[in-house]
């Protein structure tokens, strides 16, 4: 079992998760029920599928869960250059979060390779 507030990646991803919630409040209201809902899903998914995985007993159960944040990682990545192509926010103010998304993706996938390379 790993603790899961130790884990650098899922400190990120709780940022990221304020990050995403700061942005998507100035989308048009009209999409509450929509992209804004879809995305705060997704953003929410990532720490809470690491922290879920790390109370798991196997090195192979946690890394179910790291698949499914990275899956919530890309899923996440699309809708946010959905809210740019849509004109919700700029390209400008999103790239940044962006590129915060997949820093998460690369350490989402070295944390599933040390966990192969233990069991």
């Amino acid at each position: 079992m790993h603790n899961f507030r130790e884990l650098n990646v899922w400190k990120k991803s709780r940022r990221l998760t304020r990050d995403v919630y700061l942005i998507s409040v100035k989308f048009p209201s009209e999409e509450k029920f929509g992209l804004t809902s879809q995305i705060r899903r997704s953003v929410i998914s990532v720490p809470s599928n690491i922290a879920e995985g790390s109370s798991r007993n196997t090195s192979k159960d946690f890394i179910k869960f790291l698949r499914i944040s990275l899956g919530s990682c890309f899923e996440l990545e699309t809708q946010l250059i959905l809210a740019v192509d849509l004109e919700f926010v700029s390209e400008e103010t999103m790239n940044p979060i962006i590129e915060k998304v997949q820093e998460i993706q690369k350490m989402l996938m070295g944390l599933e390779r040390t966990l192969l390379k233990e069991s």
